[in-house]
């Protein structure tokens, strides 16, 4: 029998805490393992309880989720654990800022139980939770505003199709559009995505995403 996903949620209102642990911990393939309400508290707690993803609100005392995200998921952290980051309507333009901290995804908090299920187990499975459409209209909202960070000399070079594949990704297609838009078979758009996220050391499509835009490839 597979052990249940280790869930550690965070969030400043315990309301908001509880209802969630409720939620989870009904499912019999999800625990919640520990409840925090700061960004310093879930950094300390994960380290104690070892969680397979943490369930992290944007703005908490002490310490925001954005930097609590960055110190537990972010580049040059040996360990990284799977961070789910959930915000509000009002608080959509730290999204951008949630994903380069390292975050796998992010949903809103009035979403239904069942997608922060969904969430959960996206997150967890090594997937990331972020909908074309979302992609397109939350990140491409900022790219205005991202400064293209410059390539380095050692970064690998994409082949012409990768590039190409890599901006569809980062325009918010889906596996079946890229593969309806360059008129290829869905198994072919899995492998480019999986290769390019090999070259390139990423972890999951938020990051490619995001990578995308920090390159300067999407405008």
């Amino acid at each position: 029998m597979t052990a249940p996903v280790r869930v550690l949620v965070c969030d400043d209102q315990a309301l908001i805490r509880t209802g969630f642990s409720t939620i989870i911990d009904a499912q019999p393939d999800l625990e919640v393992v520990g409840e925090c309400g700061d960004g310093r508290a879930a950094i300390e707690l994960t380290r104690q309880v070892n969680p397979d993803i943490v369930v992290m609100d944007v703005r908490m005392p002490v310490l925001d989720g954005i930097e609590a995200t960055r110190r537990l998921a972010g580049a040059g952290v040996t360990q990284p654990v799977k961070v789910l980051v959930v915000t509000t309507f009002n608080l959509d333009e730290y999204v951008y800022k949630a994903l380069r901290a390292g975050a796998s995804g992010f949903l809103l908090k009035d979403a239904p139980p069942q997608q922060l299920l969904h969430g959960i187990r996206t997150v967890a499975s090594g997937a990331a939770l972020l909908a074309p459409e979302v992609t397109r209209q939350l990140v491409g909202r900022y790219a205005a505003r991202i400064r293209p960070a410059e390539s380095t000399p050692d970064e690998p070079a994409l082949t012409p199709r990768e590039l190409e594949v890599l901006r569809l990704i980062a325009d918010g297609l889906s596996n079946s559009e890229i593969a309806a838009s360059l008129v290829i078979s869905q198994e072919t758009v899995k492998t480019y995505v999986s290769r390019i996220l090999t070259k390139l050391d990423l972890r999951d499509r938020v990051q490619a995403v995001v990578y995308a835009y920090r390159r300067g490839l999407v405008t």
